[in-house]
């Protein structure tokens, strides 16, 4: 594949990320059959199909996919090249791409807030959501950083620690345990738990504290959004394991409260990751210092 252009692998990428020609020639800003002929030539060269027909859409092959992870890497290189050639001139300039897991949206926009008023030279660009979205992000090489609980295990990373992330069980301020000293665990085998999504970090260290303490309580709704499940809860819905990150403001009204169970919190850490494979631009380690140095001050103090 000796003489394959930009222009080839950009209509890849672009037929397989609208799922069709069309839609890629109007995002390429180029007409359909330029498009087409930009794939055929590609294809030649790699001499097996690299796009197919699905109900879906049109979707890589294989070979494909391959090509797709190559193209993911150069874009990345090409990045990583204008925000080096900006430092070499001397500027303090660049982009930042900022991954922020949903439960972290409590205090890593204030952090971001600061940064890019300390650094106004330096655009951000932030993503929010759980943390199977980050590690997606990280590994397509469309997040240069990200903030998150638990690093993840099956990526090649480095870790800065922010500081502490105590997890509790949250229920309303009239529950039946509301108060009450050192609750076992196994108290908890009845209630109704009102749950993230699957690929969320909170369910997934929630279903570990279950399994160690031998309890399978009922779960109820799944809700992908922590403020949802402090209204449901609130309302009188379930309870809820959740980051205590989320709660300080329902905490100060006496919306809701803290059950004492015993085991708990479980307190991890907010990190601050980036891939080890790739190179630090000056704008990403800017930032990440901030989050090191600063993000500390903006956590929130549940008194626990």
């Amino acid at each position: 594949m000796k003489n394959v252009t930009f222009k080839q692998l950009r209509a890849l990428a672009a037929v397989v990320r609208t799922g069709s020609v069309t839609a890629a020639a109007q995002k390429l800003n180029v007409s359909p059959p330029a498009v087409t002929l930009q794939m055929q030539l590609l294809q030649d060269q790699a001499g097996l199909p690299l796009v197919e027909r699905s109900p879906a859409g049109t979707v890589a092959t294989d070979a494909g996919n391959e090509i797709l992870r190559a193209v993911d890497q150069i874009e990345t290189i090409l990045a990583d090249c204008t925000a080096a050639l900006a430092s070499i001139a001397g500027t303090k300039r660049g982009t930042v791409s900022v991954g922020v897991v949903s439960t972290a949206k409590y205090f890593a926009p204030k952090v971001l807030g600061a940064f890019a008023r300390a650094h106004p030279g330096i655009d951000l660009k932030i993503t929010i959501g759980n943390r199977a979205e980050m590690v997606d992000g990280l590994t397509r090489y469309e997040i240069d950083l990200a903030v998150m609980g638990r690093p993840p295990d099956e990526l090649d990373v480095e870790l800065d620690v922010i500081g502490a992330h105590p997890h509790v069980i949250i229920a309303p301020v009239d529950h039946k345990l509301a108060g009450k000293p050192k609750i076992p665990a196994r108290l908890l085998a009845s209630e109704n738990f009102l749950v993230r999504e699957l690929g969320s970090g909170t369910r997934a260290l929630m279903e570990r504290f279950f399994a160690q303490e031998g309890i399978s309580p009922k779960f109820g709704m799944v809700i992908a959004s922590n403020e949802t499940i402090k209204q449901a809860v609130i309302a009188g819905l379930g309870i809820a394991f959740i980051s205590g990150h989320t709660i300080d403001s329902a905490l100060a009204m006496n919306s809701l409260t803290i059950l004492d169970v015993e085991g708990l919190p479980i307190v991890r850490q907010w990190c601050v990751v980036h891939l080890r494979s790739r190179r630090l631009m000056p704008a990403v380690a800017t930032i990440r210092a901030f989050f090191v140095e600063e993000g500390p001050k903006y956590l929130p103090d549940i008194g626990r």
